[in-house]
């Protein structure tokens, strides 16, 4: 990467951390989707401050035979507006090649979502033995913290960086909503369900009762690890297990289906999508357009009953 391309590379993610509040992983990923343009562009005799509309055309359609998902084409394709909208507000180019950019055209649905019953499954199964004495009590902890995981993640959406490092005030009765520290220390509510708060509470009588020098610590989900708290990669080999145990394929449990339930559910009851992007905490409504397909069937689904003319409807 030359010097120029690589010290406008350097001054946008400077912006996105100072404007924007952009967290290190941010960061990180449009580091990695820009050096791969401006290499490629570089291959081409080129570099951003010089590029045509063509030109980046010629970069995107290069992605595909590289056998990039839609997914991460439209991420590219994000990262590459804003780049040179950058450039081009911040002069140090005249004109934005990328201005006229479209995305593709088909919407990808929200990858393996669960249905309400496999939720439910999952869940049922998770609350088994909770209360049985006659289990080692390690067991019964261990058991406890992930249902309550679970009934967390399923009331409220986060993503699991933002589950396990919840702080042990969350877990207070009283509540109905905890406040969330998101992405780019951008706050938010979650509200918690009658059951999500009922599972923290038990888990913590038993943490308190097992466990007493853990339970003293800041976090809500304690554990011997450097951090403090609970590991993404332990909860995400705990769920693993127990999706087995439910009868559901270990590809298709992981705690960001959850996720993906918790919002895909709310869309298929009536949610408003501006409502869960907020729940979710996505800065941008395209991101949580990833769920559009769920709105869609509902509007077709509508259209066939309520319509007056619909093929569905009495021809008597």
């Amino acid at each position: 990467m030359s010097g120029r391309a690589a010290r406008q590379l350097d001054a946008f993610l400077d912006m996105l951390a100072a404007e924007r509040g952009a967290a290190q992983n941010t960061q990180d990923a449009y580091r990695r989707d820009l050096a791969d343009y401006i290499d490629f562009l570089r291959g081409q005799g080129t570099n951003p401050g010089d590029v045509t509309s063509d030109g980046v055309r010629a970069y995107l359609a290069s992605l595909e035979p590289r056998g990039m998902s839609a997914a991460t084409v439209a991420r590219r394709i994000s990262a590459i507006r804003q780049f040179h909208k950058f450039l081009y507000v911040d002069r140090h180019r005249g004109d934005d090649p990328a201005a006229a950019l479209e995305g593709p055209r088909r919407v990808r649905g929200a990858p393996g979502v669960m249905s309400v019953a496999e939720v439910d499954r999952l869940l049922s199964v998770a609350r088994e033995g909770l209360d049985d004495e006659k289990r080692p009590l390690r067991e019964r902890l261990r058991a406890a913290r992930l249902y309550a995981l679970l009934e967390t993640l399923y009331a409220t959406g986060l993503r699991v960086s933002e589950l396990v490092s919840l702080p042990k005030s969350a877990a207070r009765a009283r509540d109905p909503f905890i406040t969330i520290r998101g992405k780019g220390g951008r706050e938010r509510l979650a509200p918690l369900t009658d059951r999500a708060k009922g599972a923290l509470a038990g888990y913590r009588k038993l943490l308190e009762a097992i466990a007493p020098g853990l339970a003293e610590g800041p976090f809500l989900f304690p554990a011997d690890s450097d951090s403090g708290h609970l590991t993404r990669q332990a909860f995400a080999r705990d769920l693993k297990t127990l999706g087995v145990a439910a009868g559901l394929s270990a590809a298709q449990v992981h705690p960001h289906a959850l996720r993906h339930a918790f919002a895909s559910h709310l869309l298929q009851n009536g949610a408003d999508l501006r409502v869960v992007q907020e729940l979710l905490g996505h800065a941008d409504i395209s991101t949580t357009q990833i769920y559009t397909h769920v709105l869609d069937e509902r509007m077709r689904a509508m259209v066939r009953d309520l319509h007056p003319l619909s093929d569905s409807g009495d021809e008597s």
